[in-house]
């Protein structure tokens, strides 16, 4: 309720109403006892509700006020009045940092000010054991003199705890005193701000808040955010999974330290950042003191040196440059195009004056190379590896083409800073006379790799071209002539040709990951390559060919990591297509890839394999740290973040499942299952009209892809459109032929659009079928049916068989009327689901 101006609140006289947003109303007051101007906000009671969160909301806040820092707003006083829970703090006149940036771009020494005040408030609350968890704009406050104050320590873990357990609030006793921590897997806070481990829902520390102040540093600079997209699941994709552009692309004048500074800050691995904010404000004060020296030589130079140099102007807060000022980092600043300065010189001093001219341009010719360069380099960040073209005239030496092409996806998509095609979208050109910009526009890149490939008898001949589709221009060309035992080698020197044209910055252990596959057994590797080729053709029998040749690269190399690896994912696909018995390929798939592990210890492929084996088993613990393992060793495998997509939604952790199933997809844009599962993301986050708009454009793609019919039926069911949803799931059954997992959830729908007979009919020829039904899908059937004795015994044997259906028990919507059951319940605990 608010309050109203000349109100009495307390003590405190209402003045009038400062501002409100989603951590409550604040208003200016008069304290009355105390004669001063204070600011009352009042918080929302949906934040309040639970006691024990309040009292250790206030703990933390009155810590906070304890400190007494001047960059801190300080807490007068935390109490209840007529029923509302309200703080009062000290009234800073000024405006929000967000305010302030709207009014024009900021000089870089007023940046380096207002974050170095923000570092040492976080350094200060850090000392005392506080995290703020949501830094941003809107948080910080600057006075008129430019004094920074920091708002709201403590009420963004009441925030995240109240949103943690909103659907069960009510239900939780006011007299309830055990400890209740945030829980594990949690999204909260300003999505923009998050650091990567509170995008992912882990426990947060100071680190947190020092990258979030990165951001905010790099938004001063920039005028723009560093992790930008259309929604809030592409922002957390983006800060998850991709590198922040270059400063020097928004603002050419930031000296290398403040971008040195930035890319620490914004590190995704919290080891790797600054471990502390006082180190960042030393730094931080330490550049702003180098601009206010080379801003007061500026200012020593005599008027009659100023009037040689009436183009030299110097913008505020920016580095000065020249023959006063000869800094590593500095850019040229200075504008030479005065014609009389320059003859008067060399009136004057001739040679001192043309050695002088000669450096000025010598600089700024190596400036305008070097930025152009570097901005051309840094735009592009993203590349696809068409295959290579097979001119040998031998239709059986595909493998080897594509083999060579698959294995250039593989080695570059190992690199964080760039964004890499994954084959299934970019397999679609082969053959296929193509232009490169439409193919760039489809798959979303700015530079694309083509080649072609001829072997006769022992002689290799392989052309390679990287392409900027921008302006059509040959970044790089080479032609290898090369044995055919040097195919390895071949490989591995156009990954780093692609690198260094691409001006990608490798660490060494990147680097050498570029050269790794160059050391294998040349017959293993074409045997390997073989296997990859029939893998790709995702037939049984070009799964069963495809374990054949991978086998036999072992024998040749039985310490050949790679091959396992590979052995372990066919074996995958065997078991989750039902090609081959799961009890008997699962275990063998499971071994492969820890063999592969425990040869090398960087495949990521060994590493989803391992996930995939532990989410089927419900280690769920142990599934979420495979997978992102295998994401932060290979940012750009597309099957890996749709797989842990999955493992999010059974989770619940639907903002994040969505973003990396969207991320999936761009990896692989022409898949028409990743983009059909973006559409089952949503249908689990019960986000259904997004869904079936999501399933919509999948079927534009192709309008007989079964799969997307069969999720549009499911979402239109979700929504209560059972006359939609038949219609679709028996699309699916016409395109893709009968099949149990259908024939169930048609049931339920017809049960539920009141055709019982049909839905009873389907319910008996299931329960006499010799076909393996998932006890867990029928017990949806019997649900729809209103049978909840026969669904919950359905669950029972569901358990007992561990159906892998049973994963998505927590968030299936057709169970919602079996949720309060105790058995319902303890079969979740038994699962290990979230609950």
């Amino acid at each position: 309720m608010p309050l109203s101006p000349n109100s009495l609140f307390g003590r405190y006289e209402i003045r009038f109403l400062l501002g409100k947003g989603g951590m409550g109303e604040v208003y200016l007051a008069y304290d009355n006892k105390l004669r001063r101007q204070v600011a009352i906000k009042l918080l929302p009671s949906e934040f309040t509700l639970n006691k024990v969160r309040l009292s250790r909301f206030e703990r933390e806040a009155y810590a906070a006020s304890s400190l007494n820092h001047p960059n801190i707003v300080t807490i007068h006083e935390i109490g209840e009045q007529d029923g509302l829970q309200y703080i009062a703090t000290e009234y800073v006149e000024g405006e929000s940092l967000r305010q302030h940036m709207g009014h024009a771009p900021m000089e870089l020494r007023e940046v380096l000010s207002l974050a170095s005040q923000v570092a040492e408030a976080l350094s200060a609350a850090h000392g005392a054991g506080i995290v703020h968890r949501d830094i941003k704009p809107e948080n910080i406050m600057v006075r008129r003199d430019g004094y920074v104050k920091v708002l709201d320590f403590g009420l963004a873990k009441l925030a995240d705890e109240t949103q943690a357990t909103a659907q069960d609030i009510d239900a939780e006793a006011a007299t309830k005193t055990e400890e209740v921590n945030t829980e594990p897997g949690m999204v909260m806070g300003t999505a923009s701000y998050m650091s990567p481990e509170q995008a992912r829902g882990l426990e947060v520390d100071a680190r947190s808040d020092i990258w979030s102040l990165g951001v905010v540093l790099y938004e001063m600079v920039a005028g723009r955010l560093p992790f930008e997209g259309p929604t809030r699941t592409d922002v957390l994709s983006m800060i998850l999974h991709r590198e922040p552009p270059s400063l020097l692309l928004h603002r050419s004048e930031a000296p290398a330290e403040l971008e040195r500074i930035v890319e620490k800050v914004l590190t995704k691995e919290r080891e790797e950042r600054y471990q502390l904010a006082k180190d960042l404000s030393v730094d931080l004060k330490r550049l702003r003191q180098r601009f206010d020296v080379e801003a007061e030589l500026e200012r020593s130079l005599t008027p009659e040196e100023a009037a040689r140099r009436p183009n030299a102007q110097v913008a505020a807060g920016t580095t000065v440059t020249g023959v006063v000022t000869q800094t590593a980092e500095a850019s040229v600043a200075h504008t030479l195009s005065s014609a009389e300065y320059v003859v008067g010189e060399i009136k004057r001093h001739k040679l001192g004056a043309m050695l002088v001219v000669a450096t000025l341009v010598v600089g700024i010719a190596a400036f305008v190379y070097y930025s152009y360069f570097r901005s051309r380099s840094a735009a592009i960040n993203s590349v696809a590896v068409l295959p290579f073209a097979n001119t040998s005239g031998d239709p059986n030496m595909d493998y080897l083409s594509d083999g060579l092409s698959d294995s250039l996806i593989n080695s570059l998509s190992q690199l964080p800073s760039l964004k890499v095609i994954a084959r299934g979208s970019v397999f679609k050109y082969k053959g296929k006379e193509v232009d490169p910009q439409e193919v760039a526009q489809a798959l979303g890149v700015q530079a694309i790799v083509t080649g072609r490939v001829v072997q006769r008898g022992d002689q290799l001949q392989v052309y390679a071209e990287l392409m900027n589709v921008s302006d059509k221009t040959q970044m790089w060309g080479e032609q290898f002539n090369r044995k055919a035992t040097d195919l390895l080698q071949v490989q591995t020197e156009i990954s780093q040709r692609i690198a260094e044209q691409l001006r990608l910055r490798l660490t060494s252990s990147e680097q050498q990951q570029l050269v790794k596959e160059a050391k294998a057994n040349p017959q293993a590797y074409e045997l390997l390559l073989k296997g990859r080729f029939y893998a790709a053709k995702t037939t049984p029998a070009d799964y069963k060919k495809a374990v054949e040749y991978f086998n036999q690269a072992l024998a040749v190399d039985r310490n050949y990591a790679l091959a396992y690896a590979e052995l372990a994912n066919a074996y995958r696909s065997l078991a989750s297509n039902s090609y081959l018995d799961p009890k008997e390929t699962m275990p063998k798939a499971e071994a492969a890839a820890r063999t592969a592990l425990e040869l090398d210890e960087s495949l990521a492929d060994a590493h989803t394999v391992l996930a995939l084996v532990k989410k089927d088993t419900w280690d769920w613990a142990g599934a979420e740290q495979e997978f992102t393992r295998a994401i932060e060793l290979n940012p750009s495998l597309a099957r890996a973040h749709a797989a842990f997509s999955a493992y999010l939604s059974i989770m619940s952790r639907h903002d994040l499942a969505i973003a990396e199933m969207k991320l999936a997809r761009d990896l692989d844009p022409l898949s028409l299952r990743y983009n059909a599962n973006i559409g089952y993301a949503y249908y689990w986050a019960r986000q259904y009209d997004q869904a079936i708009e999501q399933l919509k454009r999948t079927l534009e793609l192709d309008q007989n892809f079964a799969p997307a019919h069969g999720l549009l039926g499911y979402a239109y069911a979700g929504k209560g459109d059972y006359t939609q949803a038949i219609a679709e799931y028996r699309e699916s059954i016409k395109l893709r032929g009968e099949n149990t997992s259908d024939q169930c959830y048609l049931g339920v729908a017809l049960a539920k659009a009141g055709k019982r007979a049909e839905a009873e009919a389907i319910l008996k020829q299931l329960e006499t079928t010799k076909e393996y039904v998932s006890p867990t899908e029928l017990a949806q059937l019997y649900v729809g049916l209103g049978d909840k004795e026969k669904a919950l015994a359905a669950l029972e044997r569901a358990y007992k068989a561990h159906d892998l259906q049973l994963q998505y028990l927590g968030v299936e919507p057709l169970y919602d009327s079996l949720r309060t059951d105790p058995r319902f319940q303890e079969l979740i605990r038994k699962v290990g689901l979230p609950r």
